[in-house]
């Protein structure tokens, strides 16, 4: 492998930094991790003798890597991190679906995607132009979650729709909306859902209100909308649990 640059979209392979991330990623996806990358203050510290066990068991090239880390990172404080190929997944359209339309921010879809794995919702698509899901950030923001998840990215919601119909579709959205305790409430039982969350300042375009039944949120006026990691959050749990507060 030639030497490590920075983070570019156009790579075929990208950065779990991160002692969680990294561990996360050799013990997931093995198969797909090139190095492993070690700060040298790092030696001997119980959590890194584990990751480079797990790597030497794997047979997976060790390094130290002072400066590549920093550099990757953005950090000082970043003592160890996978480099690993990246991958396409095949979502299961039996199973429930969260769709993110257009998202900007790698923290908020991050967290979504450690918010989906905690809760069981095991397929993501995400819909471009959108933040990068191989972005160092995205990665480190889902302290590993990427790796246990199935991820899709595609250009235009229709051909995700084309793909996967006969599912119950509740795209997250003011027009046309019921509470989210009424969606809940009427929802067919046992049959896949899709939540459709839309891009952290301008939403789901209108023209999400046809393709299936809205949903909000309530919440008092004291806000205008709230976080789109939180919102995704509550409709995650909700879903997952039947429970809307």
């Amino acid at each position: 492998m030639p030497s490590l640059s920075a983070y570019k979209s156009e790579l075929d392979y990208s950065y779990a930094p991160g002692l969680f991330p990294a561990m996360e990623c050799l013990r997931h996806r093995p198969e797909l991790v090139r190095r492993v990358l070690i700060h040298s203050e790092a030696i001997g510290r119980p959590g890194v003798e584990k990751l480079t066990s797990l790597a030497e068991e794997k047979r997976i090239r060790i390094e130290k890597a002072d400066r590549a880390l920093a550099r990757l990172s953005g950090k000082e404080n970043c003592y160890a991190a996978a480099v690993f190929s990246k991958f396409r997944d095949e979502i299961r359209p039996e199973e429930n679906h969260v769709v993110l339309h257009q998202p900007s921010d790698c923290g908020n879809v991050g967290t979504i995607l450690r918010t989906a794995l905690g809760f069981g919702v095991e397929n993501l698509v995400l819909i471009r132009p959108c933040a990068d899901p191989f972005d160092p950030r995205t990665v480190r923001a889902s302290m590993g979650s990427l790796f246990q998840l199935r991820i899709r990215m595609t250009e235009r919601f229709e051909e995700y729709l084309g793909e996967n119909g006969g599912r119950a579709i509740y795209p997250f959205m003011l027009d046309a909306s019921v509470p989210l305790g009424e969606a809940l409430r009427t929802r067919e039982k046992g049959k896949p859902w899709t939540l459709i969350f839309g891009n952290e300042g301008s939403g789901l375009p209108a023209s999400f209100a046809s393709v299936g039944q809205p949903v909000r949120i309530p919440s008092n006026d004291r806000v205008d909308s709230l976080n789109l990691a939180i919102a995704a959050g509550i409709g995650i749990f909700a879903f997952t649990t039947g429970c809307s507060g």
